[in-house]
């Protein structure tokens, strides 16, 4: 890896492939992960799917700007639909009657979203216990995202495009030399005219290590269990279920379900594992939503999903060390986010203009989003930051015009 290129990008999940992907368009682009294979953590891990209401107001306008490529994906991007229907059931208990009603007022007409009857929940889930249930919402313009077919979309595009993958790779040392920066890693020294920062849990290491503003970054561990479906139900074209305080959700898979407690809990960024505690918190709370008895699950698993305060991603410039790009705190969003979110990020990185190529991807938008509502400037007050950002990207001769114009 003794090489020089325009962008190393840190990381190999969801983030970091995707953005790769784009700039490899434009520019000499190395990509390291740390595990032997991308994806390995939160992304390989998600039960994710695609909700227009889920996240706060940014992450829900990235989620509508990539609606279009979910479910009308670029030509070549992938061998199967990166989407399936699946809709969303959210109930509610007598004590859970406002929370119901807040997400009611929360809603906006785009959102689709139809109150059902305590009769109207049990006839879209079944098996639903009747004695506490008083109402429900249910989302239709939901879907099962593939996050396998992807992540591999983005990086089939990745290496076409001429970029270079170093997984099982370790990173020991990042420091600003002159205008560039060096990677010191297990397999050897890549230098960078500018450092993408896609790291996940590990994004806030990677920022102390550059020796870069620290953005408060919280892993929160969220964990799963895999349980079987009743013998005599075919579960898998149900809804997802989650009530209205978020404090479960199951998910059908075939013959399967997957459960969570939907918790979050501080953790140091690691190899994360399911608790006993947290499992059982899941299956109670699940029981007493249903009729279904939960055997010992199947299967278990936990992923970390960051956040910094206000549950926004961090997007942009570090204000401390020129060079250094955040793409950081996509919380539990990452993957609905990711197409947009690349596209805009890559743009900024580059420092280009969206207006010309949004509409060509389909992002309708994105130019709603400005990078102070996403950059890390946000998290500190004006006076407490020296901004020393210089210039995005010195492109190697043979991707650079005359004019230093972005192409």
């Amino acid at each position: 890896m003794n090489d020089s290129f325009d962008f190393a990008v840190i990381g190999g999940g969801i983030a970091g492939v995707s953005i790769a992907s784009h700039l490899a368009e434009h520019a000499r682009v190395a990509l390291v992960e740390m595990e032997p294979q991308t994806g390995y953590h939160s992304t390989g891990r998600s039960v994710s799917l695609f909700c227009e209401t889920y996240g706060a107001p940014v992450v829900r306008t990235l989620t509508r700007a990539s609606r279009r490529f979910y479910f009308e994906p670029p030509s070549a991007f992938c061998t199967a639909p990166l989407v399936t229907p699946r809709p969303i059931l959210m109930i509610a208990s007598s004590s859970q009657a406002d929370a119901l009603q807040e997400f009611f007022a929360s809603a906006t007409p785009r959102d689709r979203v139809e109150r059902l009857s305590r009769r109207e929940a049990i006839e879209a889930f079944p098996l639903l216990a009747r004695s506490d249930l008083v109402g429900a919402a249910l989302l239709r313009e939901t879907a099962d995202i593939d996050v396998h077919e992807l992540l591999q979309g983005f990086l089939r595009l990745f290496r076409t495009r001429g970029g270079i993958l170093s997984a099982h790779t370790t990173l020991t040392q990042l420091a600003r030399h002159g205008d560039a920066w060096t990677l010191s890693t297990s397999r050897g020294d890549i230098r960078a005219a500018t450092v993408v920062n896609a790291a996940g849990a590990w994004a806030g290491e990677i920022g102390k290590l550059a020796g870069a503003m620290n953005i408060g970054l919280r892993p929160l561990k969220r964990s799963v269990a895999l349980i079987e479906q009743p013998p005599d139900h075919n579960m898998n074209d149900w809804p997802l279920l989650v009530d209205a305080e978020e404090r479960f959700y199951a998910k059908p898979s075939p013959g399967r379900l997957f459960l969570s407690p939907a918790d979050e809990t501080l953790s140091a960024p690691c190899d994360a594992q399911a608790d006993d505690i947290d499992l059982a918190e899941a299956v109670d709370r699940f029981e007493r939503a249903t009729t279904i008895e939960v055997k010992r699950p199947v299967g278990r698993w936990a992923g970390l999903r960051s956040f910094v305060a206000d549950r926004e991603p961090v997007v942009g410039f570090d204000p401390v060390v020129p060079g250094f790009f955040w793409l950081a705190a996509l919380g539990g969003y990452g993957i609905q986010i990711s197409p947009a979110l690349s596209f805009l990020a890559a743009s900024w990185v580059r420092g280009c203009p969206i207006d010309a190529d949004r509409v060509a991807h389909g992002f309708q938008g994105v130019d709603e989003i400005v990078e102070s509502q996403l950059s890390p400037c946000r998290l500190k007050s004006s006076d407490e930051i020296t901004t020393a950002r210089g210039p995005a990207v010195s492109f190697t001769s043979a991707r650079q015009n005359s004019t230093n114009e972005c192409h």
